[in-house]
C-alpha cells in the first residue's frame, strides 16, 4: 500500500481525500460504451483501488451508460466510510453510443435518480455539472437553470455537494452566486496548461481542481525529452506526468482511470514520486515546447 501522509490529502466535500484517486470511465466497453470485456477483471480493479488507500473515486452514469456505477456497486458496497463518490450529470449515450446533451432540469433530476439507483445510495457525495461543447476547451454561457436546479436537489437532500466540470471562471463564478462549489474538473495536463491562472485562483478558495485527461487523453504525451528524464528517474513517462500535476498545485486532484490491476499500481506509485526543482523546470520546458 502506498505510504500516503497529511500532505498528500485536499478537502474533498468536507473531508480530507488523498490526491490519487481513481476514474472508472475506463471499467465499461470500448467507447465508454457498453459492458467490459472481463468483468471479473473490472471488479478486480475497483478491489484493488480500495485495498490500496484510494478514498476518492470519480465515475458517471453515463459511462456504459449504467456500466462503471453498477461496477462499483458490486465491487464495493457496502461501501467502506471513508470512501468519496463524485458522480457527473448533463449527458446521456444514445443507442449507438454518441454523447447527447442532457442540460435540462428534468434531465440533471433524472440523471441523479439514475445515478443513486446504479450506485445503490440514498445521497450522492458530490456530483458535478458536466457542461456540454467542446471537450477540449470550454465555451462560455450561462449555466444558472442547470445550477439551480442541482441547488434544489441539494435541498432536497439527494446531492451533498455540487461541482462543475468542463467551464470557465466566469461560469464558476456565476454557479458561486447560486451555491457552493467544492471541485471543478477541467481538461488539463503537462501539455494543455490553458488553466494554470484558474488553478491558483481556485487553490485560493480552498476548491479542488480535478484535471480530466490527466496523461494527455486517449493519445498519451509523446516527449523524447520526457521519455528521457523517466528513464533517469527510473519511473515511467506516465508516472513523471502525474507526479508533476501533484506537484503542480495542492489543490489538484487525480483520477487516472485504468481497466488493469498493473497499471493501476503503476499509477498510483506516481504519488510516491519526489522532483526536484531541477526536473520541475525541465518539465515545465516541454510543456511549453508541447504546448
Amino acid at each position: 500500500m502506498p505510504n500516503f501522509s497529511s500532505i498528500d490529502t485536499f478537502a474533498l466535500a468536507g473531508r480530507p481525500v488523498r490526491r490519487m484517486g481513481y476514474g472508472a470511465m475506463q471499467l465499461a466497453g470500448p467507447g465508454v460504451f457498453g459492458p467490459p470485456k472481463d468483468r471479473d477483471a473490472a471488479l478486480a480493479v475497483l478491489r484493488e483501488a480500495i485495498a490500496s488507500g484510494v478514498d476518492h473515486i470519480d465515475t458517471s452514469d453515463f459511462y456504459g451508460p449504467h456500466v462503471t456505477n453498477q461496477l462499483i456497486r458490486e465491487a464495493l458496497y457496502p461501501y467502506p466510510r471513508d470512501l468519496t463518490i463524485v458522480t457527473k450529470v448533463g449527458a446521456v449515450r444514445d443507442s449507438a453510443g454518441a454523447w447527447l446533451p442532457a442540460q435540462e432540469p428534468a434531465d440533471l433530476e433524472r440523471a441523479v435518480h439514475d445515478n443513486l439507483r446504479n450506485l445503490g445510495l440514498d445521497a450522492l457525495d458530490v456530483v458535478n455539472l458536466r457542461v456540454m461543447g467542446n471537450v477540449h476547451e470550454p465555451s462560455e454561457g450561462s449555466i444558472e437553470k442547470q445550477v439551480t436546479a442541482l441547488a434544489e436537489l441539494q435541498q432536497r437532500g439527494l446531492v451533498r455537494h455540487v461541482g462543475l466540470s468542463n467551464v470557465t471562471a466566469a461560469q464558476i463564478a456565476e454557479a458561486q452566486r447560486i451555491t457552493k462549489i467544492v471541485c471543478v474538473q477541467n481538461h488539463y495536463n503537462l501539455v494543455h496548461r490553458h488553466d494554470d491562472a484558474l488553478i491558483d485562483a481556485l487553490a485560493k478558495q480552498g476548491i479542488a481542481y480535478v484535471p480530466f485527461f490527466p496523461l494527455g487523453g486517449f493519445t498519451p504525451i509523446q516527449s523524447s525529452e520526457l521519455s528521457e528524464l523517466a528513464k533517469t528517474l527510473g519511473a515511467t513517462p506516465m508516472q513523471i506526468a502525474l507526479a508533476w500535476l501533484l506537484h503542480r498545485a495542492p489543490n489538484i486532484l487525480l483520477i487516472p482511470g485504468t481497466s488493469s490491476v498493473g497499471h493501476l499500481r503503476e499509477n498510483l506509485q506516481a504519488a510516491q514520486l519526489k522532483l526536484s526543482d531541477e526536473v520541475l523546470d525541465r518539465l515545465d520546458a516541454i510543456g511549453a515546447e508541447k504546448g
